[in-house]
């Protein structure tokens, strides 16, 4: 399986046969059911602007293992232009599908590993890193897709993975075997699993003595015997096929995601990198957190770009761009999406070599830059929608305006400017409806983490102690 083009992906997932339902129903296809399309659109993005000359720069990078072009979805950092290129590759593919494109998890994934394996080599003599160099020669010859599995689904959060009542609730190690392991348990909220090859399982958080069944990571391929998928609500989601009511047709709304199942997966050793390791679990989670939190002014910033495009097109439509307050409100939104932006080129421009001859984000100026995303893209969908009206949440649907009965009363009393369709303006309120009205705010919000895990790194990693005395010494304060 060599993956380069759209083609090739969508016929890669058809030749996969995976175990997916859908409000309750089991996918007979996946790679050509209504409601995964959009998401396939979008990840099929990533192959199809890999080939274009004018983003190959971004888009496609060296292999440092092979010396061969690779797609950088694929790729290991090596060096702070990467991280950068990481970063505008990511707002430029949000430029094209203003949605979830749904490969950094997986991305992230590698590159959190790389580092960890490598130490973990260092200090117990194990293979791991070898093994997932081999495992990372053959994600870029063959380009296939990688969701990244952290989440667990956590059952009782006051208690620790070993205290569950339901051991389950976290993914776990349930047997050792001479040719492998066998894993039971669940991913919640993974993005692009429905459309992707394998997963990458990964502990959840630091784990203690007595979580050493839940220290696992683990590549595996998501048609395994024992992996069951339930795709995920999103809201409005049955517009998906509706014509002008998707609001974005061809690319839908954040990533497809789905609860991965595993029932007794059994998993080979060469695919296997951590297993028992606790001392690691919490460097692991913490290096993906950062890595992962980088993104996001990348991709949530070429999002925003799209959205302030549908205000300012939705004030066009209605007669309504002139005003001074329209104005200062686009303002404002290009300035929050600009201020996000400057976080991730700023983290990556901070980035320095790791021990394994990778690059690592600067982990203080990655969790800004998340935590921002949580307040500045409400902000910027919150006068999105100031500016497109209350019309946003009453408008007809798109079988009101084809219908012969009463389609001529949505065209003569919903249009507006003069030379603009009523269809026009309807394209175009549907999209801004679909970016600021629903799933994709939370997926904001708690993507890469929710505000208080970045507040949390706050306290980790603000040098309180240094700053005091930093202001000791400008105040003549004598320890």
């Amino acid at each position: 399986m060599k993956i380069r083009t759209k083609q090739e992906y969508v016929e890669s997932l058809r030749s996969q046969p995976v175990n997916i339902y859908f409000m309750g129903k089991k996918v007979k296809d996946r790679s050509t059911f209504p409601a995964f399309i959009p998401h396939i659109n979008c990840a099929a993005k990533t192959y199809e602007m890999a080939l274009m000359p004018e983003y190959e720069d971004l888009l496609t990078a060296k292999s440092h293992l092979t010396g061969k072009k690779i797609n950088r979805f694929t790729h290991i950092h090596q060096s702070v232009d990467d991280l950068i290129k990481k970063v505008q590759m990511l707002r430029a593919v949000a430029h094209e599908t203003a949605s979830c494109f749904q490969r950094c998890v997986g991305f992230d994934a590698l590159n959190a590993l790389y580092i960890t394996t490598f130490e973990m080599d260092e200090k117990y003599g194990t293979t791991y890193s070898a093994r997932l160099r081999k495992y990372l020669e053959r994600i870029q010859e063959e380009n296939f897709m990688l969701v990244g599995g952290m989440t667990d689904v956590k059952g009782d959060r006051s208690k620790r993975p070993s205290q569950q009542a339901d051991p389950d609730m976290y993914t776990r190690v349930v047997e050792k075997r001479a040719d492998g392991v066998v894993v039971r348990g669940a991913k919640a909220h993974q993005t692009g699993a429905v459309n992707s090859h394998e997963i990458m399982i990964m502990p959840t958080q630091a784990m203690q003595e007595g979580d050493e069944a839940y220290a696992i990571v683990a590549a595996i391929p998501l048609d395994s015997k024992g992996i069951t998928m339930i795709f995920g609500r999103q809201s409005n989601d049955e517009r998906k096929t509706q014509g002008i009511d998707s609001g974005n047709p061809e690319f839908g709304m954040v990533g497809g995601e789905a609860l991965v199942i595993f029932e007794d997966v059994f998993v080979p050793w060469d695919r296997v990198f951590m297993c028992g390791e606790i001392d690691f679990t919490g460097p692991l989670v913490e290096r993906f957190a950062t890595l992962h939190r980088q993104n996001y002014g990348g991709c949530k910033g070429g999002v925003s770009d799209v959205m302030i495009g549908a205000a300012a097109l939705t004030a066009q439509y209605q007669g309504t761009l002139g005003a001074s307050h329209i104005k200062d409100k686009l303002v404002e939104m290009l300035h929050l999406a600009e201020t996000v932006y400057a976080g991730s080129v700023a983290c990556s421009a901070l980035g320095s070599k790791t021990k394994s001859g990778s690059y690592y984000p600067d982990p203080l100026m990655a969790n800004c830059t998340k935590h921002n995303i949580t307040r500045f893209i409400y902000e910027i969908a919150r006068l999105a929608q100031d500016i497109g009206g209350g019309i946003m949440a009453t408008l007809p649907a798109d079988a009101d305006l084809r219908s012969p009965e009463i389609g001529k009363y949505v065209e003569k009393y919903l249009k507006g400017v003069e030379g603009v369709s009523t269809e026009t303006r309807m394209k175009a309120l549907r999209l801004l409806e679909n970016m600021t009205a629903g799933t994709a705010l939370i997926e904001s919000m708690h993507g890469a983490g929710s505000p208080q895990s970045q507040r949390i790194m706050y306290q980790r990693l603000g040098k309180l102690g240094e700053k005091m005395k930093m202001a000791k010494k400008i105040a003549e304060i004598a320890e």
